[in-house]
């Protein structure tokens, strides 16, 4: 996959302000993928790196006695931005996993039983190495369901690595990126994509493909209404950055994989024979047959 597409991706998960989770091995450019999309958006940028020693409150902050005023105040911890990224999450323990489940859903954080509410618009980018698992606690199917879509970056092109090795041989471009769009202009955009239209037959494939998933013999867990929920918001915002007012069903077979695949557990005979969720799905997806570009319209 090329960063283009990534990028589109992570793009989905913002106009439907959700999140993104980020799984490719280490150095292909997590990291900077995210802060680069902060500053294009001119959205502010905290990063978390998560060890087994992080604690809760390391995320969402603590209330701390000021002698001077003989109280308790809160002091925010980095959840409190526009841009999250959570940084090798799988390396936390599950108490500190669980830190961020009310962020991401509800969008605000309860410390004390106080509730202060996240700024708009929020968005976490977690990462996870899927080669390196000594030391890590996988993420529970309850939080990788909170995850719109997982992306993958691969590894560039030829011509892309020496793209990049020109770029990066004497200066770094990420010192030279500028705001292209402001908060308030994406927070309208993220309205905008509900207004997109689905008409029924790809709401119709969508579901065919969703209910196809729970019957399949190869799959344990099969897609939750809120997977499908989920694919139909992805599709909206990908019709919307394609410049359409309407989806089709390319939206659908272009965003399955990737919101869908990390919801499904595949039986254990099925990992036996070497197929994974991503696998199953494709098969899945090329077994529903297709709306015809008339009706779809």
């Amino acid at each position: 996959m090329g960063n283009g597409e990534a990028l589109e991706q992570l793009l989905v998960a913002l106009l439907c302000q959700s999140h993104a989770l980020v799984e490719d091995v280490p150095g292909v450019g997590k990291t900077l993928l995210a802060r680069s999309l902060a500053a294009v958006m001119g959205c502010s940028f905290r990063r978390i790196q998560f060890t087994p020693d992080v604690l809760p409150s390391d995320i969402t902050g603590s209330s701390v006695y000021n002698q001077r005023t003989a109280d308790f105040e809160f002091r925010p911890g980095p959840v409190f931005t526009q841009v999250l990224l959570a940084d090798e999450i799988n390396r936390a323990t599950p108490r500190t996993q669980s830190a961020l489940l009310e962020a991401m859903e509800e969008h605000q954080v309860t410390v004390d039983g106080h509730t202060t509410v996240l700024p708009k618009p929020f968005l976490v980018l977690a990462t996870q190495n899927p080669i390196e698992l000594e030391g890590t606690f996988p993420l529970p199917e309850a939080q990788l369901d909170r995850f719109l879509i997982r992306v993958t970056l691969g590894y560039p092109s030829v011509d892309d690595e020496h793209a990049i090795l020109l770029r990066f041989e004497d200066d770094d471009p990420f010192s030279r990126l500028s705001p292209v769009i402001t908060a308030d202009d994406l927070i309208r955009l993220q309205h905008q994509r509900g207004q997109v239209t689905v008409s029924d037959p790809v709401r119709s494939y969508l579901v065919d493909l969703v209910r196809a998933t729970r019957q399949d013999e190869r799959v344990a867990l099969g897609v939750s209404p809120r997977g499908a929920l989920s694919l139909h918001r992805a599709i909206q915002a990908r019709a919307l950055l394609e410049g359409r007012s309407f989806t089709i069903p390319d939206d659908v077979k272009a965003l399955a994989i990737p919101v869908l695949a990390h919801r499904l557990i595949v039986t254990a005979h099925a990992r036996l024979r070497g197929d994974s969720a991503g696998a199953v799905l494709s098969r899945i997806l090329d077994a529903t047959p297709v709306p015809v570009e008339d009706d779809a319209g």
